[in-house]
């Protein structure tokens, strides 16, 4: 079985899975959201039965020089820490949710995955549970587990030169509501529009309107087709969104379409837009 799916069945699962398989695994609720919501209050008015709650700003994240974003990655031994703290060991299959269709769970799934702890998406989020939910702050009865210590690989991360000047054959995708990556709107970073040369493939364009889910493989791979990924160069993806986020969602989409995996670049818009001396592009065209 691949790195990052024992006892899983794939990148993503479904409602019914879940219902069959939530004793076997660590349910983690990762709410955010980027109007300043807390996360942590939407935990504790209703989450799944026996989930754990994440919190992006502290577990997935540390905060530092602008230019590596709005969330760059924690240090391994502060995400190593947090996660054995909640019950994750090494092999411990996690099952992550949120109410944004994956758009912020999916980096807790990226995380884990990318250090080889099986972990798999709830495709559709909360309203994919169709059981009671569960109120209240109280974490379960779950003992801290040992994590290892291990450092985020390089081969799952894209650093800015190479976005700056990419590879032949090297295709960045901006996972941000179209209107951000043309530079009509922009509610946080310090300039509007994109990284020059980036293709627009806004989250939304992943999704069943009617349901929220993920399109189905041959779905997504219609729609990676679109913007010029197909099986011959998936593995040159580099994803980006504002700040390293919800790109996470569109690298478990390209996994889900059988695509392989692709890479994150950390920093993101947020990052890129914070240093003067890089460019940003404006409009429809990349």
């Amino acid at each position: 079985m691949e790195q990052g799916t024992k006892d899983l069945p794939g990148v993503v699962v479904d409602g019914t899975w879940l219902a069959a398989h939530a004793a076997d695994v660590v349910v983690a609720d990762v709410r955010w959201y980027l109007d300043g919501r807390s996360g942590r209050a939407a935990y504790e008015q209703g989450h799944v039965p026996g989930a754990v709650f994440v919190d992006v700003d502290t577990a997935l994240s540390r905060h530092g020089d602008p230019t590596a974003g709005r969330h760059p990655l924690p240090p391994p031994e502060a995400f190593a820490a947090a996660l054995g703290a909640l019950g994750v060991a090494d092999d411990t299959p996690v099952v992550a949710y949120d109410d944004a269709s994956g758009g912020v769970a999916g980096r807790l799934v990226w995380m884990l995955r990318a250090q080889g702890t099986p972990a798999a998406l709830l495709d559709g989020g909360l309203a994919a549970w169709t059981g009671e939910l569960e109120a209240g702050s109280a974490p379960p009865a779950r003992a801290a587990a040992s994590r290892t210590v291990r450092p985020w690989p390089a081969g799952a991360l894209a650093g800015v030169d190479e976005v700056a000047d990419p590879a032949p054959g090297t295709t960045v995708l901006d996972a941000r509501a179209p209107e951000r990556y043309r530079g009509d709107v922009e509610p946080v970073d310090p300039r509007a529009g994109h990284i020059p040369g980036a293709r627009n493939l806004p989250l939304g364009r992943l999704l069943d309107p009617a349901t929220g889910r993920l399109a189905d493989p041959a779905g997504l791979r219609t729609r990676f087709a679109e913007v010029g990924v197909t099986e011959a160069n998936a593995a040159a993806v580099v994803a980006s969104c504002g700040s390293g986020v919800s790109a996470c969602l569109l690298l478990v989409a390209l996994e889900h379409a059988g695509l392989g995996r692709g890479r994150l670049f950390v920093p993101s818009f947020s990052g890129w837009s914070s240093d003067p001396d890089r460019t940003v592009a404006t409009g429809d065209a990349p």
